[in-house]
């Protein structure tokens, strides 16, 4: 038993002094590919993954499988909420200092809040679908919040909850009705 221990270790010990320069092999060969492995657009945790997660559930709704649709824009929403908190964080701390990394972090941030709106509103659709309107209220008066009435999706979510009954008066974009 102990033998075995002490040839595990070695073997840890081993492979830690190997994996090390077979990465720097792997560098130096092409030194402006680094191994970015959040940023795969199948498994990373960036906005092509999001955006995967929402076409995961819109494969699952056209299949009919409307848990694992749910499950797939909820997981879109978590993971877009998060990018979109860890993208303001650090743009607010770069602010003053090095003027690209707060311009790359609001332009993801743009993406990651999209993305919060287009997840909000198929979840808001898949909820109507099964009779739960009362369900999809609060997450439409959420893209109304997120991305305001002046733009399409907020518009979207917002003729939604008229059609629900939520609400009454139609947005009409900032065009004036007469008598008022």
């Amino acid at each position: 038993m102990r033998s075995r221990l002490i040839c595990s270790a070695l073997a840890l010990t081993a492979g830690l002094f190997v994996s090390p320069a077979m990465g720097q092999t792997a560098t130096d060969a092409n030194s402006t590919s680094v191994n970015k492995v959040l940023a795969s657009s199948g498994a990373g945790f960036n906005v092509a993954a999001v955006e995967s997660l929402i076409q995961r559930g819109d494969s699952a709704v056209s299949a009919g499988n409307l848990d694992q649709a749910k499950k797939d824009y909820d997981s879109a929403r978590t993971a877009a909420k998060q990018l979109l908190a860890f993208y303001r964080d650090l743009s607010g701390a770069f602010r003053g200092l090095d003027a690209r990394i707060p311009r790359e972090m609001d332009a993801k941030g743009r993406q990651a809040l999209s993305l919060v709106a287009q997840a909000n509103l198929r979840l808001a659709a898949l909820f109507r679908r099964q009779n739960q309107p009362e369900v999809a209220v609060p997450v439409l008066v959420e893209v109304v919040r997120l991305m305001t009435p002046a733009k399409p999706e907020g518009q979207k979510a917002y003729q939604s909850l008229v059609e629900l009954g939520f609400v009454d008066t139609p947005f009409r974009g900032g065009q004036s009705t007469p008598g008022s």
